[in-house]
């Protein structure tokens, strides 16, 4: 408990650094003007890319199966990780994105099929099992690849920064809200205009009935679940030039993916996205004009909501 808390102090102190560029501090040295504030806009918005990306496949794993997932941060460290033992192996970092994703999909298709999907719907048998497999996989990393920390380097390309009106913008940050904006918008068409995001609607919004009418909820269940490991994994991946790869940084994403869905509402992508940019915008205002209480700035927001509206922005009854 001694090793996983200094873990979270060092992560958190990590993330505080590596959240701020050198425009970042040059806005604050000049004052509180319009640069400073675009520059903290841009970040946040950056952050909040990323934050997308394991957020929304925590929404849908919870929208489609009823799964409080405790184990979802596991998927971003496991991505990060086996990313960097893609590079160290073959040195291309383009090669480490998809077989990060698609590794980590599988591990989240084993466990739902052999150990989740036999438990049923209870949900203090999956709370219980879920975090057993957090602390199960945290210990599997620092066996594997000890407790240091490590950066996954991305190209010299995406190393750079362009200035436009004067701001400083880092082409990796650029890469990270593209990359969010393509797969939101891939699966916006998949859920909205084919059969498949058609039985993963119907699931949603009535498991019971959708199983009625003829729809395989348990072939969409594990589809979801993968889906949702893959988006983890591959926030990882990406996060990983952003945040750095650490022990104690599962848990630390954790409480901010579910603030991210319980902001945008369970099973709404566009909720995800939305609540995304909330988290990502109020962390890194909060980070920048209220240190000494950043996490009372970062989870407000998802209390204020909740109190007008349970479901999240986007939930539904």
């Amino acid at each position: 408990m001694i090793h996983l808390a200094t873990a979270l102090a060092a992560g958190r102190s990590r993330r505080k650094v590596s959240s701020s560029g050198p425009s970042d501090l040059r806005g604050i040295g000049e004052g509180m003007n319009t640069q400073f504030w675009l520059t903290q806009a841009f970040n946040g918005i950056s952050y909040g890319a990323l934050l997308f990306l394991v957020g929304s496949g925590l929404s849908l794993i919870f929208g489609v199966m009823r799964i409080v997932n405790l184990s979802h941060g596991s998927y971003f460290l496991l991505g990060g990780y086996v990313a960097l033992s893609v590079i160290w192996t073959t040195g291309s970092w383009l090669l480490a994105i998809p077989v990060a994703a698609l590794t980590i999909a599988l591990v989240g298709v084993a466990m739902e099929r052999v150990f989740l999907r036999p438990l049923g719907f209870d949900p203090l048998r999956q709370v219980l099992l879920t975090v057993g497999f957090a602390f199960l996989f945290q210990q599997a990393a620092l066996d594997i690849w000890t407790g240091n920390n490590f950066d996954i380097n991305p190209p010299d390309a995406l190393t750079k920064s362009i200035v436009v009106g004067g701001l400083y913008l880092p082409l990796y940050r650029i890469f990270m809200i593209a990359t969010a904006l393509i797969i939101g918008v891939v699966l916006w068409l998949a859920m909205e205009k084919t059969r498949m995001g058609a039985a993963v609607r119907a699931t949603v919004d009535d498991a019971q009935m959708a199983r009625g009418v003829g729809i395989d909820t348990s072939r969409i269940s594990m589809l979801i679940f993968a889906l949702g490991a893959f988006l983890a994994a591959l926030g990882g991946v990406i996060g990983g030039a952003f945040l750095g790869i650490y022990p104690g940084l599962d848990f630390e994403m954790l409480p901010i993916a579910f603030a991210v869905v319980i902001i945008g509402g369970m099973g709404s992508l566009g909720g995800a996205a939305i609540g995304a940019l909330i988290v990502g915008l109020a962390d890194n205002f909060g980070k920048a004009l209220f240190p000494e209480v950043s996490y009372f700035t970062l989870y407000a927001p998802m209390a204020l909501i909740l109190a007008v509206k349970p479901t999240g922005l986007f939930g539904r009854e």
